[in-house]
């Protein structure tokens, strides 16, 4: 397959199509990027070697100029000199040069539009390249979005299993069974003798503050009845 047609087939091809068709869309603009940098290897490749021959063709033309120049000042000449003889040989010498002058200019040309076309199809293939790794980056970005919408719906899933609930019912039942059990431990334990002595302390600073609050009321009440 010719380069031509290889790019011709990929820059012709609508990439959203088939990425939405493919299984692994990723893998498919992965294969085609470097498809397209192969290609574009090889187009920049035949183009260098275009513009090199260009050249070439270009020398051997203005070689070729120079000698049908070169007869037909000779042809002036003899004809200046009486020469008719000479002036119709270095005639014909021109005019064989002339020819092969057109002959070139024609290879020339069409080397030209080689080389246009050429130019043109590696514009035209950057531009898609530039587009399909911008694709590839978004693509990346959207699996790994994906993935991690996944991972998160699978682990919902599993938490609202019933084989989970279960597993968090009998956490909870255990954890009730050892708060029931430290509660037993102190159940019908009696006080210490110094437990009783704080808790008489309690009970008199309790009683010191209830007389206190009782005095101030009274003497609110006292004030209200003189006013």
């Amino acid at each position: 397959m010719g380069i031509f047609t290889r790019f011709k087939d990929i820059v012709a091809s609508n990439m959203s199509a088939m990425l939405d068709k493919a299984e692994d869309p990723e893998k498919l603009i992965k294969l085609m990027i470097r498809e397209m940098e192969d290609t574009l290897i090889e187009i920049k490749s035949s183009c260098a070697n275009a513009i090199a021959n260009q050249k070439k063709v270009q020398r051997f033309l203005d070689n070729i100029q120079e000698k049908e120049n070169f007869w037909a000042q000779k042809a002036e000449l003899a004809v200046k000199k009486g020469k008719d003889v000479l002036a119709r040989q270095a005639l014909q010498e021109k005019r064989r040069h002339t020819q092969r002058v057109e002959a070139v200019e024609i290879e020339l040309t069409e080397l030209h539009v080689i080389i246009e076309q050429y130019r043109d199809d590696i514009q035209e293939l950057e531009s898609k390249l530039k587009s399909a790794r911008e694709k590839q980056r978004m693509l990346v970005q959207r699996h790994i979005r994906a993935s991690h919408k996944k991972r998160a719906g699978e682990e919902i899933r599993r938490a609202d299993s019933v084989e989970v609930m279960q597993k968090f019912e009998e956490l909870e039942n255990h954890i009730e069974r050892m708060e029931a059990e430290a509660d037993l431990v102190n159940y019908g334990r009696h006080a210490t003798l110094e437990e009783e002595f704080d808790a008489l302390e309690a009970d008199d600073e309790i009683e010191a503050e209830l007389d206190k609050l009782k005095s101030s009321q009274s003497s609110k009440n006292d004030d209200t009845t003189n006013a």
